[in-house]
């Protein structure tokens, strides 16, 4: 590897430090469904989310929880002295991608068929410390 790519890898490697970040692959619901939830939670305060995604009846909400924990954990992990209530984390970005499609086939009417598309998607969401924003 030169040394140019090896300077941009450790570049980026160190960035990475700071972002604290979860992702679900292949979720096998509805991306529009998804972004309703996302939507609402999109800049709030962690604890606010979790209380809205835990009372919320959308399927989505569920899984979005644990992602939301999952992000948290990770923030846990590379933050070890600090204390998660001290911090000020807030859901600064929560992006729904769509996933890949299974096309299944549907009887229809007078022997025709009717393709039936089974949407999935990725969902990204990456958190952030208020106080660490300030300092920068």
């Amino acid at each position: 590897m030169g040394a140019r790519k090896r300077l941009a890898a450790e570049a980026r490697k160190e960035a990475k430090k700071s972002v604290y970040m979860a992702r679900l692959v292949d979720n096998p619901t509805s991306p529009r469904k998804t972004r309703i939830m996302a939507d609402v939670i999109r800049g709030k305060n962690v604890d606010y989310a979790m209380n809205v995604l835990k009372f919320s009846q959308k399927e989505s909400a569920e899984k979005l929880l644990k992602l939301l924990k999952s992000a948290i954990a990770n923030w846990q992990v590379k933050n070890e002295g600090q204390r998660l209530e001290d911090a000020q984390l807030y859901v600064k970005s929560i992006v729904v991608d769509s996933g890949r499609m299974l096309k299944r086939i549907r009887t229809a009417p007078q022997g025709r068929a009717n393709r039936v598309r089974k949407r999935s998607n990725h969902v990204t969401i990456i958190i952030d410390d208020k106080l660490n924003n300030s300092n920068e």
